[in-house]
């Protein structure tokens, strides 16, 4: 299985910020498969931002779920990420990661910057 992130490298505050996650090698409908963003603020640990299940249900930090939200298309097999009103705190590399049951896999992440 395979992820790839995709989205801008720079966002100004108080944006809105999507990011996209692109699988291949699994279907992100497989039953039990969940399909997590993870982010890592520079020098910080990491940290679960939530996530959207096979069946679509959704599962959010209570830390951001009131500026989170994730989303699929299954047709391209894909999952996102969308942060709105970011601040410079938001800056992190960012990664989407596969929960399956047993095993992970994780995208190379993706580096974003939130400054003005």
């Amino acid at each position: 299985v395979q992820l790839q992130e995709s989205g801008p490298d720079l966002v100004k505050p108080s944006q809105t910020l999507s990011l996209t996650c692109t699988v291949s090698g699994a279907s992100i409908t497989t039953t039990y498969y969940y399909w997590n963003w993870i982010r890592q603020p520079p020098g910080k640990g990491l940290e679960w931002m939530g996530a959207i299940a096979y069946d679509g249900s959704t599962y959010y930090s209570p830390s951001l779920e009131n500026h989170t939200s994730i989303s699929r298309d299954t047709a391209k097999n894909q999952f996102s990420l969308r942060l709105d009103s970011v601040t410079p705190e938001d800056t992190a590399v960012y990664y989407c990661v596969i929960d399956g049951r047993g095993w992970d896999a994780w995208g190379q992440g993706t580096q974003v910057t939130v400054f003005s």
